[in-house]
């Protein structure tokens, strides 16, 4: 092959590999987890990234978390997201693990059972106001009785149980999931785009 044909292609190769790396460069990336803190104001949302590739069996464990400016578009913005600290409820062994703030670490609790339903669907008149159509309000921290009553609807459990007193004391938004979000970014702490995954139930807490 002639030495300028060979010049020729070399230069064409350069130049489409660049156009490669920009083309990388404008798609952006995807990052999921579940909110944790949500500042209207500042226009921030803090997560805890899902580290599990299995959408259906999330793993809330990534540290430390991530904070994303939201979208300044409205357009971009799913529903406002619902901050919360509780990470995952393992039934089985009756341990609840929460994210806290003050450690920056979670903490795994183990609880005692007081009382539990399952297959409770969202539409169960134990968590759905008849009256007002709307789901009820969870958790329900009892400060008399020393209980604490949480409504997962990814697992349609109602759990009732009891902690030790040194985490009872702690905010109501301990025991509650935050909203599992979707952002599209192409710039580092910068959503383009943001959905509220929990709200649009593509799938459920």
């Amino acid at each position: 092959m002639p030495r300028k044909v060979n010049q020729l292609m070399s230069a064409l190769a350069v130049l489409l590999l660049a156009a490669l790396l920009a083309g990388c460069q404008q798609m952006g990336r995807v990052d999921q987890g579940r909110v944790i803190e949500f500042n209207k104001e500042k226009g921030t949302v803090t997560m805890i990234r899902d580290a599990s590739p299995n959408p259906d069996k999330p793993d809330y464990s990534h540290l430390p978390p991530v904070t994303y400016q939201v979208p300044k578009n409205p357009d971009e913005m799913g529903p406002d997201p619902k901050p919360g600290k509780r990470m995952k409820l393992d039934a089985n062994n009756r341990e609840i693990v929460i994210y806290v703030p003050a450690l920056n670490n979670f903490a795994k609790i183990n609880y005692t059972l007081v009382d539990q339903k399952e297959n409770v669907s969202p539409d169960d008149p134990l968590v759905l106001d008849n009256v007002t159509g709307k789901p009820k309000t969870f958790p329900v921290v009892d400060q008399y009785r020393k209980t604490i009553t949480i409504y997962s609807k990814r697992q349609k459990t109602l759990t009732t149980f009891s902690v030790p007193d040194e985490y009872f004391a702690l905010p109501a938004d301990t025991w509650d999931s935050g909203d599992d979000v979707r952002i599209y970014y192409k710039e580092e702490g910068k959503a383009s785009r943001l959905m509220n995954v929990s709200k649009t139930d593509i799938f459920k807490k």
